[in-house]
Parts: structure tokens; sequence; C-alpha cells
């Protein structure tokens, strides 16, 4: 059964995070909904190779239309956790149990949203310590599936990984 998916995403993206996992996504027939500040603001990522077209405004944003929640990597993160509005729309995600997928230093804003404790998590080395010192209980390896309420990876490698098993979660 196909699955609605929220993308918090901003300038500064991870592109291939982004490109790769969306594209396998809808391939699978899931619809995803790009989330930011402004609905009908393009943002581009990191290296300039994706441009993306936010749908819907944080501020209209209704967490009951989602079976599920990325984050891609790169450096959005470092403005989305300036917005306390993402931070609680990502604590309602967590505490309504619903699927969140995460790779590379995207699990930092997880952290930001104090939401990270008790789970079984990975994300790049550089960070580690940081989800570690958070509560969550921290796995050096290409991908972690948490009873499919969390999905991590921690880097651009481990991306085929990430997109199998986030598949497979979304399939159930």
């Amino acid at each position: 059964m196909p699955k609605n998916i929220a993308v918090l995403v901003t300038h500064n993206f991870e592109d291939t995070h982004y490109d790769e996992t969306v594209e396998a996504f809808r391939a699978a027939r899931h619809s995803i909904l790009n989330i930011e500040a402004q609905a009908g603001k393009i943002i581009h990522g990191q290296h300039c190779t994706s441009a993306v077209t936010i749908d819907q405004s944080i501020a209209e944003v209704d967490l009951n239309n989602f079976d599920a929640l990325l984050i891609p990597g790169g450096h959005s993160h470092d403005l989305l956790s300036q917005d306390l509005r993402y931070l609680e729309f990502i604590q309602h995600f967590a505490n309504s149990h619903k699927l969140i997928m995460s790779i590379s230093n995207a699990p930092q804003l997880l952290i930001q949203a104090r939401v990270v404790a008790g789970h079984l998590m990975t994300i790049n080395k550089p960070n580690a310590s940081s989800l570690i010192d958070a509560g969550a209980v921290y796995y050096d390896v290409s991908v972690v599936n948490d009873n499919n309420l969390y999905i991590s990876s921690p880097s651009s490698t481990d991306l085929p990984y990430f997109i199998r098993e986030s598949l497979i979660a979304l399939s159930q």
C-alpha cells in the first residue's frame, strides 16, 4: 500500500540523498511532500545538482496526513534546527510512532528535537559522540532499523542499504 512521506528539507541538503531516495520511493508508488517554510519556494542541494520545489509550508502541515518522515543529509538540518516548528513536527512524529528515516548527519536534527534517547541508530562518524550523548544506542554499521520507527545510515556510500531497508519498512 502506498504511503505518504513528508520530507523536511531546505537549502544545502545532500543532493544524492534526496534524489536517489525520493526516486526509489516514487518508483514504489509512495507520495512525497516536501516541507519547508514557504510553499512554492525552490531550494537547491549543496552540490547544486538538484532543485526541489516545496509543496507545503511547515505552518500548514498536518502530521495526520503522513505515514513516514524522511530527512536527507547535507547541511539543511543546520537551518531547519533554528526553527522550533520543525523540531516540534519531528517530536509529534516520534510520539505518534511513525517511521523516521535519516541519513548521514541528518540525525543531528533528531538530536536537536530530543527524540533519539533509547533508540538504535547510526550517524556519520564525526557525529557519533553527539548521538551517544543524546542517549541513542549507536551502531557503526551501514544501516540501522529500530523496529521500523527509526532507519538511519551513516554515509552516501550506504545509500543503497538505506533505501532498501526503508522500502521494506514502508511496505509493511
